[in-house]
């Protein structure tokens, strides 16, 4: 054979070759980028689902620390113990109410995660658990109630800002 169809056939291999090699890496160099911004786009909507957890279970404490400030209302506004047992009774009945969708925050924010702010979300709950059976102490007139109730808001509110800062952490 001529050395011209030599020349041509390892011309024509080369390029194949090359065409070849170059096409393997672009492959790679598409999945690579693919791969990344399916990372991305996961972290994203993960980071979304947390922080709109994060702002409902947020919401939700947030009304039921304005009912129990309105326990302080009822002291200073009404003088008749019966007057303040029926607005107590009132006000328990209220917490009652926002107390299922604090605890379906509650779980929500257990299912997002991270860890440390499941815990802090559950920390709260409790201490809205507390809380509200001081406020039936103070309706049944135990002794000391309303020091327990005290006591169990102050939780609460140190519990909710623990779990606002764990939250922004979390979120980073």
């Amino acid at each position: 054979m001529d050395s011209t169809v030599w020349v041509a056939i390892l011309t024509g291999a080369t390029a194949v070759t090359a065409g070849w090699v170059a096409s393997l890496g672009n492959a790679r160099t598409a999945r690579i980028q693919a791969e990344a911004s399916a990372q991305a786009q996961h972290h994203a909507r993960v980071r979304e689902a947390r922080r709109t957890a994060y702002l409902d279970f947020l919401a939700q404490a947030h009304l039921t620390g304005e009912l129990y400030y309105r326990l302080g209302d009822v002291y200073a506004q009404l003088t008749q113990p019966d007057e303040q047992v029926r607005k107590i009774h009132d006000l328990r009945t209220a917490l009652r109410d926002a107390y299922d969708p604090l605890a379906r925050c509650t779980r929500v924010v257990l299912l997002e995660g991270p860890e440390a702010i499941a815990a802090t979300a559950e920390s709260v709950q409790q201490a809205v658990t507390d809380a509200n059976g001081a406020l039936w102490e103070i309706v049944q007139g135990a002794p000391d109630a309303r020091a327990r109730f005290d006591q169990s808001h102050q939780t609460f509110r140190e519990r909710l800002q623990r779990f606002i800062e764990t939250a922004r952490t979390a979120i980073g």
